[in-house]
């Protein structure tokens, strides 16, 4: 098993084997509906390549792979609620398709399956295991909160995004990978090293999922394009905006920051053009390129298999879009 695809393909197929109840069936379809929506499964493809730095059976381990995949999945679905989205990956949200209830429990008992998948990690590594997933679950909680608590604060500095980023998004990339590490037997020193890769790489795709959300093609992108302008959500491109407009751009952008009617299209457009105008696309990008060769620079020194380090940055290129 030594390529992305097959090993996407075997994670697919564990998922489809996934039994998770059926009665009632408002508490359990729409587990089934969600993790049916697909997506990279980029988090047990890390815990499958966070394995193969030392071991090349990864198909041992896919069943405690998934831990990471459902537990994402129930923070999507409670995000979701918190974040009033219309869509997850093009369809309907959970919240959407029944209601916000049905959401809220169905999002509990998928943390409950979590576990349950949890405990097939060998006695002997049990405890570390969970003891490390119950870190970063929390994070994971923290960086929520902080996202939310960004609402309601003026000014948000970028070491302030940048924390809550890593908690929010990037610790399970980290935990993920140091999770496959210790099913393979990797050393406490070592897992550490490929915990940081990960969180490095997890900001590296996050802000680049702050640039796609404000610049890719509809047709290709899960979410609405513009979310986070419509929502006046702080990421880094509107905070940089904010840090470096002149006056003009400034009161432009404080205007449509504090308009509670508009047309939707016209404000995505107008903040567009004024993070063209400053560069924010072109400062995004190289911030997102920072942290991602911070962690191939990591990578290069890690006490690991070579092919294991290969498949890991080939996914990063990959997902980067990215030559070299």
């Amino acid at each position: 098993m030594t390529d992305i695809k097959s090993l996407q393909q075997l994670i697919g197929e564990e998922i489809d084997k996934l039994q998770f109840g059926d009665n009632p069936k408002e508490l359990y379809e729409p587990i089934s509906y969600i993790l049916s929506l697909g997506g990279k499964r980029m988090r047990p493809l890390l815990v499958l390549l966070g394995y193969q730095m030392m071991k090349n059976d990864p198909q041992s381990i896919i069943r405690e792979a998934l831990t990471v995949e459902v537990f994402h999945n129930f923070t999507l679905m409670h995000d979701d609620i918190m974040d009033e989205a219309p869509l997850r990956r093009g369809m309907p949200t959970v919240h959407e398709k029944w209601n916000s209830t049905v959401a809220i429990l169905s999002g509990d008992t998928m943390l409950v399956k979590a576990y349950d998948l949890l405990l097939g990690v060998k006695p002997e590594l049990l405890p570390e295991a969970i003891k490390l997933f119950n870190k970063c679950s929390v994070e994971v909680c923290e960086g929520q909160q902080i996202d939310m608590n960004f609402e309601s604060e003026d000014a948000v500095s970028i070491d302030a995004y940048i924390n809550m980023i890593r908690l929010k998004t990037a610790v399970l990339l980290g935990f993920s990978l140091e999770f496959g590490a210790l099913m393979g037997g990797m050393s406490e020193t070592s897992r550490k090293q490929l915990y940081k890769i990960g969180v490095k790489m997890g900001i590296g795709f996050q802000l680049m999922d702050d640039l796609l959300d404000v610049y890719a093609d509809q047709s290709k992108f899960g979410k609405q394009v513009g979310g986070d302008i419509i929502s006046n959500k702080k990421t880094f491109l509107l905070i940089k905006a904010l840090e470096l407009a002149n006056a003009e751009q400034k009161q432009a952008l404080d205007n449509w920051i504090g308009k509670e009617e508009f047309d939707s299209a016209e404000k995505v457009q107008a903040v567009t053009a004024i993070y063209d105008e400053i560069g924010i696309k072109e400062l995004t990008t190289e911030l997102m390129n920072r942290y991602f060769d911070e962690s191939f620079d990591l990578l290069e020194s890690l006490d690991s298999r070579e092919e294991g380090k290969a498949m890991l940055k080939g996914l990063a290129m990959q997902l980067m879009k990215r030559e070299k």
